[in-house]
């Protein structure tokens, strides 16, 4: 395991917002403990984009948020750790030349990326983790409550995960 680069990427329909917090936390929880060679990243059956609360929540959690490009789909410095190399957060497909083409682990973030995409080319196993979308709370009084709750199960579940990873 020391050696083998294990490569997660977190589909969800839009890849707007638990595609990237699944992604941000994992990779944040790999280096925690101590995990080494692990890259994660994201995307979507479509690409919109990265949707504001969910940075602002991740901001809000202690992530260090910088925008590196604007517009219809603006692009995200993400960084975890004082000597770590950022995340990268934008929306995208999940078969974008950005994410790995072979040798990853599909974690199906969401139940209808679950159910459209049965088989993702590429990935050596396919696993749903789902979760449900906080968008049902945009635009109301427990938007930033509903997605800090939504961010804090995943990283819940997700540091659970990364705790159980022996190395040998």
């Amino acid at each position: 395991m020391h050696n083998k680069a294990l490569r997660i990427n977190f589909i969800c329909t839009h890849n707007s917002r638990r595609s990237h917090l699944s992604q941000v936390w994992a990779q944040t929880l790999a280096t925690k403990y101590g995990i080494p060679n692990v890259n994660c990243y994201s995307g979507g059956t479509e690409a919109t984009a990265l949707f504001p609360m969910a940075a602002k929540t991740l901001k809000n959690q202690g992530f260090e948020i910088s925008t590196l490009s604007e517009g219809n789909n603006p692009v995200y410095s993400i960084k975890y750790g004082e000597n770590t190399p950022p995340v990268i957060g934008f929306s995208k497909t999940y078969d974008d030349t950005f994410n790995p083409k072979s040798d990853f682990a599909a974690i199906m973030s969401c139940s209808q990326a679950d159910a459209g995409c049965p088989f993702i080319a590429g990935a050596e196993k396919r696993i749903p983790i789902t979760y449900d979308d906080p968008k049902a709370f945009d635009d109301t009084p427990h938007q930033a409550e509903k997605y800090l709750e939504r961010s804090l199960q995943i990283a819940t579940e997700l540091s659970f995960v990364f705790s159980k990873i022996k190395l040998e």
